[in-house]
């Protein structure tokens, strides 16, 4: 398995020499060369694996330069009860991504994939922990450090901290928008006091933070010299883990081979429903790829007329599904480069548009046309319509989501399809995001005992601009590089 770069360089690299990075040499994103091919009887094989084992079957299609008894062994040392043991009462553990069925809805099931059960109660533990194991067991391979640097809108932050904290050889340095994640995440991350963790608040949004990583990942000296590497969905690694969950949801929502299921996935950053892409590229029998995003809608504009409109940071809304609040979504450069067939000249073309002119449109184009045979729809989601999702669901299935699954749920239900089951794809556990909570049901979220009082611990952070330069020295200061 060899990869390329979205923007048509050729280098054909493996796995393992992708894994460390971030962005390609020439700015763009790596996509395997082919995509590999699942056929019906491998997915009716896969029925009745654990989830660590199909993960091991789906990675071993991208990774083939890792031996297969280490992938193996990584695999099940990543997806185990004891690390996923956050699950809600009545959840089945050993499962991993235990799959709820809501309700009959516009004639077909309506069903929760609980993805929440990891470390840090979200689903970017689902990759991230993976991802942590085998930045581990590479470096430890390679004989090499590796610092690593993120931007996180909320859930990202942590999940990449919990996973890399302790391991040897690596230090995470991770931006985020000051003041504008929940309580619950801020403490989740600046709590932390661990040596080879550095959090930087951004005085911006989440977008300033990532122009940020992807201008220090674009300083190709600076990035040698500082052994940078990246923990945002722009790794490709952590995208290809995250497919894992769609063949597990598909498994559990079917009983027989040929069966097409939906997805509505809410989405900020594109990572999370790129992965369902990548799967149905593989051939995994997916129907709809519901993109369901909040008040900051470019993903929906797009998806519903052609045009991608990057908002500037003064236009980017501050929600209260706070980990969608994005207005520039690094891993649609993925899905547009398939949409264009993989010509390499015209999304650079593209997206050269997007830094000179703020967006492209592709409106009464063929391109367009080909939106709908790759199976995405998408929708918006207000705070009231969050309110009014948490309270329905709570009343009438006795279940509490978070806000950025409420987003999902309401959008989901624009697009049922009778016979077609629809599979949300749960982001995070409701206490994350306790004051919306309360707000909706009038009382508090609960939340596991281990977290219990976690906002009142010290926290450990530094205040910046939104400068490069800052950040890049910063990190200069903390390597001794």
């Amino acid at each position: 398995m060899k990869y390329q770069s979205t923007r048509g360089h050729e280098m054909p690299q493996s796995f393992s020499e992708i894994l460390l990075g971030g962005l390609a040499p020439d700015g763009g994103l790596y996509l395997p060369a082919q995509y590999p091919q699942v056929t019906a009887d491998e997915l009716e094989a896969w029925r009745k694996l654990p989830y660590a084992d199909l993960a091991y079957e789906i990675l071993r299609k991208f990774c083939d330069d890792i031996p297969a008894e280490d992938l193996r062994a990584l695999t099940r040392k990543t997806y185990t009860p004891e690390v996923y043991c956050n699950a809600r009462e009545g959840d089945n553990t050993a499962d991993i991504t235990p799959l709820r069925t809501l309700g009959e809805e516009g004639g077909t099931k309506l069903q929760l994939l609980s993805l929440s059960n990891g470390p840090t109660l979200a689903f970017k533990d689902m990759a991230m922990q993976l991802l942590g194991n085998l930045f581990e067991y590479a470096l430890a391979r390679a004989g090499q450090e590796l610092n690593i640097l993120g931007a996180t809108s909320g859930d990202t932050g942590s999940a990449a901290e919990y996973a890399m904290r302790g391991k040897r050889g690596i230090r995470v340095f991770m931006l985020s928008p000051h003041r504008k994640m929940s309580a619950f995440q801020t403490a989740q991350m600046f709590s932390l006091q661990d040596p080879n963790i550095f959090n930087i608040a951004i005085d911006g949004v989440f977008d300033d933070a990532q122009d940020i990583v992807k201008a220090v990942s674009n300083d190709h000296a600076f990035k040698a010299r500082q052994k940078i590497g990246t923990v945002n969905s722009i790794n490709w690694a952590r995208v290809v883990a995250q497919v894992v969950y769609y063949f597990k949801g598909w498994l559990l929502a079917t009983d027989g081979p040929g069966q097409k299921v939906s997805f509505c996935v809410p989405s900020g950053n594109f990572g999370n429903v790129c992965a369902g892409h990548i799967a149905r590229m593989m051939g995994l029998p997916i129907d709809k790829l519901v993109v369901a995003t909040n008040e900051n809608d470019v993903l929906d504009e797009f998806f519903r007329t052609g045009a991608y409109r990057v908002r500037k940071s003064a236009e980017t809304y501050h929600t209260s599904s706070p980990s969608m609040d994005i207005s520039k979504a690094s891993n649609f450069e993925r899905f547009v480069f398939d949409l264009l067939g993989q010509d390499a000249g015209k999304l650079a073309a593209l997206f050269r548009d997007v830094e000179e002119k703020g967006g492209f449109d592709l409106s009464g184009t063929p391109e367009f046309d080909r939106i709908r045979q790759f199976g995405f729809v998408s929708g918006r989601s207000t705070h009231q319509d969050r309110l009014a999702t948490i309270r329905d669901l709570s009343s009438r299935y006795g279940i509490t989501i978070d806000t950025h699954t409420a987003d999902g749920i309401k959008v989901a239900r624009e697009h049922l399809r009778a016979g077609v089951p629809m599979v949300v794809l749960e982001t995070a556990l409701p206490a994350k995001f306790a004051d919306t909570i309360r707000e909706a049901l009038g009382h508090e979220p609960e939340r596991p005992a281990k977290f219990e009082g976690i906002e009142s611990l010290p926290q450990r952070f530094e205040v910046m601009p939104a400068d490069a330069a800052q950040v890049k020295a910063y990190i200069a200061r903390h390597t001794g590089l």
